[in-house]
């Protein structure tokens, strides 16, 4: 199974080669690779799989899927709280 995650595009370095970006996950910034998504501009939303930027997608649905992310990592924190108490 694979797991791609949406990301904004924050910051574009036009110079690297191959052509790489910071990317912005929720607060979290990774440089991500645009070779196979040259269309990419500074802040679309991308979906990235192992460092590698897929596909673009709209902002409402990365949104959407950056929230149900955060809310997935909370309800795993409260249940691992429960177990050590």
């Amino acid at each position: 199974m694979c797991l791609a995650i949406p990301g904004r595009i924050e910051y574009i370095d036009e110079s690297a080669s191959p052509k790489m970006a910071k990317v912005n996950f929720g607060g979290i910034i990774k440089n991500v690779c645009l070779e196979f998504l040259p269309e990419a501009v500074l802040h679309d939303y991308v979906l990235v799989h192992v460092g590698v930027a897929l596909t673009k997608v709209n902002e409402q649905e990365a949104r959407e899927t950056i929230e149900l992310f955060q809310q997935m990592g909370n309800a795993l924190d409260e249940l691992n709280e429960g177990e050590t108490a």
